[in-house]
Parts: C-alpha cells; sequence; structure tokens
C-alpha cells in the first residue's frame, strides 16, 4: 500500500516543545474523558454481566489488570487512528503539528506503534524523551527518532 504524501508548505519547520506540550496537554484532557467512559463501562460489565457486588469490583487483580490493559489499548487506539487518519490527534490540530515520514508521508502503522510505545517509556522516564527536543539538533523526540518520524508546525494559512 502506497502511503499518502502530505502538502508540503516551503515553510514547516520542526515543532518545539512548548507546542508539543500544548498539544499533549490538550489530547491528555480527551484522553481523560475516554478513560472516565471506558471506567464506567468497565465497571458496568463487572456489575451487571458478571454479577460481581459493587463492595467488590476492583478488589481482584483481574479487575484491576483489565482495565489497565484497556485503558493502554484504547490510547493507543486514540493516537494511532488519529496518526493514521492525517497525521494529527485533536490536540495536535489546535497547535497546527503533524507527524509523518521524514519524507512527508502518512506514517505507517508500524511506526505509529512504535510510536505509542516510546511515549509510554518516555512519559514513564519523567517525560525526559520529550524534553529531548530541546537538546536534538533536528528538534526529535524519542518517539520521533525511534519510528524514524519528525513532528513538524505547519504554517498559519
Amino acid at each position: 500500500m502506497t502511503q499518502r504524501r502530505f502538502s508540503q508548505p516551503a515553510n514547516t519547520r520542526p515543532a518545539g516543545l512548548p507546542p508539543r506540550l500544548g498539544a499533549m496537554l490538550y489530547d491528555g484532557l480527551l484522553v481523560t474523558a475516554i478513560w472516565i467512559a471506558v471506567t464506567v463501562a468497565h465497571l458496568a460489565f463487572f456489575r451487571f454481566v458478571l454479577g460481581q457486588k459493587a463492595e467488590d469490583i476492583g478488589t481482584l487483580g483481574v479487575d484491576i489488570w483489565s482495565l489497565r490493559l484497556l485503558l493502554v489499548l484504547i490510547t493507543t487506539l486514540f493516537f494511532v487512528f488519529f496518526w493514521q487518519r492525517g497525521g494529527m490527534t485533536l490536540g495536535m490540530q489546535a497547535w497546527r503539528l503533524r507527524v509523518q515520514t521524514l519524507n512527508g508521508e502518512a506514517i505507517s502503522l508500524k511506526q505509529s506503534l512504535v510510536r505509542c510505545l516510546t511515549a509510554w517509556l518516555s512519559l514513564a522516564a519523567l517525560g525526559i524523551g520529550y524534553w529531548w527536543v530541546l537538546f536534538d539538533k533536528h528538534r526529535r523526540s524519542w518517539p520521533d527518532i525511534a519510528s524514524g518520524t519528525q513532528t513538524v508546525k505547519l504554517p498559519r494559512h
């Protein structure tokens, strides 16, 4: 399958840290809302489908780990969907950022998954993977480097 090529304005440049953090905050709010909905659905499933007592929900390992796994999966799907769709999450659209290949094309599924995995690791390392943008001469974060992608700032229209 051929990858879709984005229109490449001449003044597109690597995204700096402030707009990346702004997009992350915006997306974080969206993901939090999704997490709340998924958690409610998860609790309802255990309560009404499996018949677990209300006071027992969340006390068993299967309750806790299934929810954690579900939240990671839903979050990954959120980012992969938007990156595959147009290179932008909703937060990235607000900050005029786009993730793309080094050739200006839509990223592949594999690149999206590598970005997600590396993003989780970057956040687990106290955000160092994103602060890396300040030290990299091409303004790349760990997810950019690991996936062979770039995050660019789009010009105003």
